[in-house]
């Protein structure tokens, strides 16, 4: 692993982002949810989780100016990067946005700033309850 965050891999970074917001999010439905049950619980965190979910967020952050300039530059060179992964179950575009989301978070992460990575996290989940809000 190097030393400068910004200089790792995205995808190194995006793993790492996919498992902190895993686990942010995790934490958000047992303190949220009406329920203990296992399968729902699973249920109710993939809506925060999933390609769609997390492209939207950061989608949504970049267009209210939630993102810093530094963060949003990040975010596109992170959604032009070229992978060979491809998407089982996702649009490619949202797959690519949501990999960059997760880069950030990863990047945030490394970088000691955890403040910030709260505060992406915490606006990425208000987002997604947001949108399923509206969607009632």
């Amino acid at each position: 692993m190097q030393n400068d965050p910004g200089q790792m891999n995205i995808l190194e970074l995006a793993y790492l982002g996919d498992a902190l917001y895993e686990l942010y999010v995790r934490e958000h439905v047992l303190r949220t949810a009406p329920t203990s049950r296992a399968d729902l619980l699973h249920k109710e965190g993939v809506r925060f989780v999933c390609a769609a979910g997390q492209a939207e967020a950061l989608k949504t952050m970049a267009d209210e100016g939630f993102l810093t300039e530094e963060e949003a530059d990040f975010a596109r060179r992170a959604h032009n990067h070229k992978t060979a992964t491809k998407p089982k179950n996702a649009d490619p575009v949202d797959y690519k946005w949501a990999t960059a989301f997760e880069a950030l978070l990863g990047l945030k992460h490394l970088g000691k700033d955890n403040d910030r990575l709260q505060a992406l996290m915490r606006r990425a989940v208000e987002i997604t309850e947001e949108r399923r809000n509206s969607n009632a």
